[in-house]
């Protein structure tokens, strides 16, 4: 009888003994695999970005190499933002900043300052547009920074996002400036394509009104007047009196829409509609724009590419 039960303890001990072994070798493959996978998220460029729009150009121009985060997500005011002491964080421990410039993030601009005396490499996307092609502001020197709505001007400011990461990383600098020239073919496609699109819309027709100046830059490139009830900044309420005077212009010429923008309330233009039509001009609202923020990540209108696409389509159907 005792054979038999000797025989049997042995066999089970075996047993207990492969399958330890089989977790052990289970565990031990689940370690190596959390640690390639640490390995490789630490070896990514960490970048912190202020608009969405600067987000997804990084990323277009970085790739796989680069972890991105942006402060500032879809419908958020760059010109009112106040940055919290969780985003001064994430600019003080990135590796690389990128930033509009031109006084868009007005209340950041010290903090930027800041950082890049600490070491931090901080560039502004719009440092390399020559001033011939920035629109000015006044005859203090200050530019419209809305430089996302000309495309020939986001091309420039592509090439800075790539001079940045290969300053940074030169071993990939071939990938960088791989990726810049597919993403610069993508939008020249867009400008050509958009060209087309506006041809339908009569020349007189060609006038934008939206809350606040955003679009000069858009006007300038395709041939668009631009009407609107704020400056170039959200940083001042509009008065009754810009509305009244701009509803008057509205009525006088017939123009058929007005537009509301995505990262402004739409109040002042829902006023403003109302001024225009107690004067006997039935004006539509046209549609919402991307204006200072492009839409929600992870949607076609999360992209440079996909909001502009929006913009236009919304601005030709509402005054073809």
């Amino acid at each position: 009888m005792k054979k038999p039960i000797l025989a049997g303890s042995i066999i089970i001990v075996a047993i207990i003994i492969g399958v330890s072994a089989i977790f052990a070798q289970n565990n031990d493959d689940v370690h190596i695999d959390n640690i390639e996978s640490s390995d490789s998220d630490s070896e990514k460029i960490i970048i912190t970005t202020t608009t969405n729009v600067i987000t997804d150009l990084v990323e277009n121009i970085g790739g796989d190499n680069v972890s991105v985060t942006g402060l500032m997500g879809s419908g958020v005011d760059p010109h009112l933002y106040r940055p919290s002491a969780s985003d001064v964080k994430k600019l003080q421990s990135a590796d690389i900043v990128f930033y509009n410039g031109l006084d868009l993030e007005g209340k950041m601009g010290d903090i930027f300052v800041k950082i890049g005396r600490e070491g931090t490499a901080v560039w502004a996307v719009s440092e390399n547009i020559p001033p011939e092609s920035l629109l000015s502001l006044d005859t203090d020197g200050h530019f419209d920074p809305h430089i996302w709505w000309d495309v020939e001007l986001w091309m420039e400011a592509a090439k800075v996002v790539a001079t940045g990461l290969k300053e940074h990383d030169p071993e990939n600098s071939e990938k960088y400036e791989k990726n810049l020239s597919e993403y610069l073919i993508q939008l020249e496609s867009l400008n050509s394509i958009n060209l087309k699109k506006i041809d339908s819309i009569s020349q007189e027709q060609r006038v934008l009104v939206t809350a606040h100046d955003a679009f000069q830059y858009f006007g300038h490139s395709y041939g668009f007047e631009e009407l609107a009830i704020q400056g170039w900044s959200t940083d001042s309420e509009a008065g009754i009196r810009e509305i009244q005077n701009l509803a008057d212009e509205i009525s006088k010429r017939k123009i058929k829409a007005l537009f509301v923008e995505t990262s402004i309330s739409p109040a002042t233009i829902e006023a403003l509609k109302a001024a225009v039509q107690d004067k006997g001009h039935d004006v539509v609202i046209g549609g919402e724009l991307f204006s200072d923020a492009i839409g929600e990540k992870g949607t076609t209108e999360g992209t440079y590419v996909g909001a502009f696409t929006h913009n236009i389509d919304t601005i030709v159907k509402a005054l073809k």
